[in-house]
């Protein structure tokens, strides 16, 4: 008697990933996002408090030596003159050897484009202002 083999047919089964693993380092890398970004020493905006009294220390003067303003078509003006970002890094170094103490105030236009706002203050940091008032004009 010849054997003959008989073939059983298995259910299907489909392969499977364990994503045990990739869940876990999600939450490893989370947990260490949470640790360090309080470590982190991000560049951050300072506004001034409401609360305080509108006869402060801090004045806005729109005739200030030391003020720049962006307007609205991204034009830059410095010293009641039209100037370019080039001449303006030039210019900011020569107001900071001549006003080594002095603020630098920025009115900047609320339309105008935030590149502008951070070409200014690279230029601004290049000259050595370490500090900049940046005031934000509606219109």
């Amino acid at each position: 008697m010849a054997r003959h083999l008989i073939k059983r047919k298995l259910p299907f089964e489909e392969p499977t990933v364990n994503l045990t693993p990739l869940i876990d380092v999600v939450f490893v890398i989370l947990i260490m996002f949470i640790v360090l970004a309080p470590l982190l020493e991000l560049e951050h905006v300072e506004l001034a408090d409401a609360s305080r009294a509108p006869n402060s220390s801090m004045s806005v003067q729109e005739s200030s030596p030391l003020a720049i303003h962006v307007h609205r078509d991204n034009s830059i003006v410095f010293r009641q003159q039209k100037i370019s970002l080039e001449a303006l890094a030039l210019q900011l170094k020569e107001a900071k050897r001549d006003h080594p103490t002095a603020r630098l105030q920025l009115f900047q236009d609320k339309g105008a484009y935030f590149g502008t706002y951070q070409s200014v203050k690279n230029a601004a940091e290049g000259a050595g202002f370490n500090e900049l008032d940046l005031i934000l004009k509606p219109s």
